[in-house]
């Protein structure tokens, strides 16, 4: 396995409405194929999932037009603003939930989302469970695992994921498709992203949701099935005050 270049850092990165999406989006699609080929994958096992919270529909269209059809929202609310408008012209948009979702929040989820990559904990199965059924549509789900044991970060420990799968599908008859972790911001990713892969291979789950705009090459080289990039292709997002 060889190195791939790191992606560009993010306080190189223009704002957003002002970053040229559609180069930025090829860039990072090229570096993608450029990581999955230097660790001797197929590219087309990497799937990107852009991340388009904060960016408003116009900025988003340019990366529809560019056939970006993977998209990855963080709050119900914000995805209920924008993207009904936005499907209507595009159809075949896969919408992904990749934030910390409220059992409150579980029936708008389950009617917007294709995919969750939040699940963590009983109760919001239990209410994913019971919107599937009044709707008649489940989406795709991923158990978040908190890799760094961070008390502040969503996700169930490495340890209890066995227990989480067995409720959910016992107890809810859910069927999980795979892992999502975000590492701790201070550490090297790479071990993290290991981590999740053996939890993974060990449940037989095939999908793999890691690495983000710094790191995504590096979540490629341990086996990322999704990578999970808003800045480096929308632009650097406003910093909380």
């Amino acid at each position: 396995m060889t190195e791939t270049p790191a992606p560009v850092a993010p306080d190189e990165t223009p704002p957003i409405g002002e970053a040229d999406v559609a180069t930025s989006l090829e860039e990072v699609r090229a570096l993608i194929r450029r990581a999955a080929e230097d660790n001797e994958r197929d590219p087309a096992g990497v799937h990107l999932v852009a991340i388009s919270k904060t960016a408003p529909a116009e900025v988003i269209l340019p990366a529809l037009e560019a056939g970006q059809r993977l998209f990855g929202e963080n709050y119900v609310q914000e995805a209920k603003a924008k993207w009904p408008a936005l499907k209507e012209r595009f159809p075949d948009v896969e919408l992904h939930f990749v934030g910390p979702l409220q059992s409150n929040k579980a029936r708008e989820a389950v009617e917007l989302f294709e995919v969750i990559h939040s699940l963590d904990r009983l109760s919001l199965a239990a209410a994913i469970a019971k919107e599937s059924e009044r709707v008649g549509r489940q989406p795709k789900l991923l158990i978040q695992v908190n890799t760094g044991d961070e008390a502040q970060k969503a996700g169930v420990t490495p340890d209890a994921v066995h227990t989480l799968l067995a409720e959910c599908r016992d107890t809810h008859g859910l069927t999980i498709q795979g892992l999502m972790c975000i590492p701790p911001a201070e550490d090297p990713p790479s071990p993290h992203f290991a981590l999740l892969a053996r939890i993974a291979d060990r449940h037989r789950l095939p999908i793999l949701s890691m690495g983000m705009s710094a790191d995504y090459p590096a979540a490629i080289q341990m086996g990322a099935t999704h990578v999970r990039v808003g800045t480096a292709i929308f632009g650097a997002r406003a910093k909380k005050s």
